[in-house]
């Protein structure tokens, strides 16, 4: 699904694209900053309500600092403006962001960024939007051909990028129906994926998302041909995208676009309901202490 954003044409290197030199020098700052005021990455995450892993990853410049963020780092750090000064161009950057991916996948992930509504059923991996950066990249080095270094980031990069859209406000509505199987297959090793759980319990609880898992057991499933996504762009008439086996496909046609539409309610309606969906990821946690 557009979680996966194959391409086999070469990418333009990570070092070529100017927000990236964007986000490694804020990073830097933000890391100077940090340790000039003896905060631990740990620390510095609790203080601004961010994962470690989160504030390791923008100090690397491999994830975007956001400009909530930088507003109240600027804060706790001591920084006198410093970071809340880039914050006009990380908007921009961020906007930019949206365009940089693959030729085959850009129209798609430009209906994605103004989309009024994103539902998406996953049936092999968790939807790209809810994936930890451990998550997205243990997925991309188990790609196979294999990937190189250098690509296996930039697509992490892009993939952490297209998640700014729970940030939007008015916010769209978002749903998610996702296999239990997904959630069981311990992607990355057992601390990625108690991660990745715990990821998938905080977007949950979001008053605009609802997330919902189909069970293994159900003896009846309305949709075995695979993974899809619905979206509704602003101004338009909803559309659906798949992607399988690097084969991707826009669909505007709406006598097909309805037919994704009845599967996708059907689902809804057969799996667990959001609490139970909840409740099932916060016991998965539980059996893995």
């Amino acid at each position: 699904m557009a979680d996966v954003e194959r391409d086999e044409r070469p990418e333009r290197p990570v070092e070529e694209d100017g927000t990236a030199l964007l986000f490694n020098s804020l990073g830097k700052q933000i890391k100077a900053l940090r340790e000039a005021a003896g905060l631990s990455q740990r620390e510095l995450g609790a203080a601004t309500h961010c994962g470690e892993a989160l504030i390791s990853s923008m100090e690397r410049g491999v994830r975007t600092p956001q400009p909530a963020f930088l507003r109240l780092a600027d804060e706790v750090l001591g920084a006198r403006g410093v970071l809340k000064a880039a914050i006009p161009d990380v908007e921009k950057a961020l906007a930019k962001a949206r365009t940089r991916h693959p030729d085959w996948f850009r129209d798609y992930a430009k209906a994605e960024a103004e989309a009024l509504s994103v539902y998406d059923y996953s049936n092999q991996a968790v939807p790209g939007l809810l994936q930890t950066e451990e998550y997205a990249r243990a997925i991309f080095t188990q790609r196979r051909p294999l990937l190189d270094e250098r690509t296996i980031e930039k697509r992490v990069a892009d993939r952490l990028a297209r998640q700014q859209i729970f940030e939007h406000w008015p916010a769209p509505t978002f749903s998610f129906v996702v296999e239990e199987s997904v959630l069981q297959r311990p992607n990355g090793g057992p601390t990625v994926h108690e991660h990745q759980l715990r990821r998938l319990l905080h977007i949950g609880r979001l008053r605009t998302v609802e997330l919902q898992v189909m069970p293994t057991d159900h003896e009846e499933h309305p949709c075995m041909d695979g993974a899809f996504i619905l979206l509704t762009p602003k101004g338009r008439q909803q559309v659906a995208y798949t992607e399988i086996q690097g084969h991707s496909r826009l669909i505007t046609d709406q006598d097909e676009v309805r037919v994704f539409a009845e599967r996708y309610g059907i689902m809804r309606a057969r799996a667990l309901s959001p609490r139970e969906s909840l409740s099932l990821i916060d016991k998965m946690l539980g059996e893995r202490r």
